[in-house]
């Protein structure tokens, strides 16, 4: 039987932590400049990578950071370097030059990882996936990671409606405010890795 709390609960927390309201201005600082076929495709792989990663840390989590020798919050730390490194090229408008973003997919990195499936989604998945110790907690975990990430390609697909009301002058506005949002969720980020390595010594 469907456990609706099950699914509802992990469900708010990828919600909240995916971020798909907030990730519209910042997949639209990053294929800036696209024709918007390519911009409907982008969104699709970035949904697309997102449930990759997700789906093979949730079967595989425990087993891949170990094999690794990776802890969880060295996992966050190094998902919050990369995303300040990124949030830097908005902030100071390196992403507008064709030669440095045009021939890279940005559906890839940073828009499927480490923005989607982040170091947060992956830990939550990984944790939620061990508690579920029946068929059908399990089915209620799977559903709620298919419908976030549903949820997150039917927002940055139509967010390209926002385009062609705001010109190009409001997707350069748009971009500088992505850079700010960006830099402090990397920071975030990068404290709470800090915070738990320090809590685990």
């Amino acid at each position: 039987m469907f456990d609706i709390a099950v699914f509802g609960s992990l469900f708010l927390t990828l919600f909240v932590i995916m971020d798909p309201p907030g990730i519209t201005p910042i997949f639209l600082a990053l294929t800036a400049g696209r024709p918007a076929k390519v911009q409907k495709r982008m969104a699709f792989q970035a949904v697309c990578v997102a449930g990759g990663v997700i789906a093979t840390f949730g079967v595989l989590g425990h087993q891949i950071l170990n094999y690794l020798h990776v802890s969880v919050p060295a996992l966050m730390i190094a998902g919050g370097l990369l995303l300040l490194l990124i949030a830097l090229d908005l902030l100071t408008g390196k992403t507008d030059e064709p030669k440095q973003t045009k021939d890279v997919n940005v559906a890839l990195v940073p828009l499927g990882m480490p923005l989607l499936a982040g170091p947060g989604a992956i830990v939550s998945v990984i944790l939620a996936v061990q508690k579920a110790d029946s068929v059908a907690t399990q089915l209620s975990v799977w559903s709620a990671i298919l419908a976030i990430h549903v949820v997150l390609w039917v927002v940055m697909r139509y967010s390209l409606l926002i385009i062609r009301v705001i010109k190009d002058g409001g997707v350069v506005l748009v971009t500088r405010l992505a850079g700010m949002m960006l830099s402090a969720i990397a920071v975030q980020q990068i404290i709470n890795g800090i915070t738990q390595v320090i809590r685990g010594s």
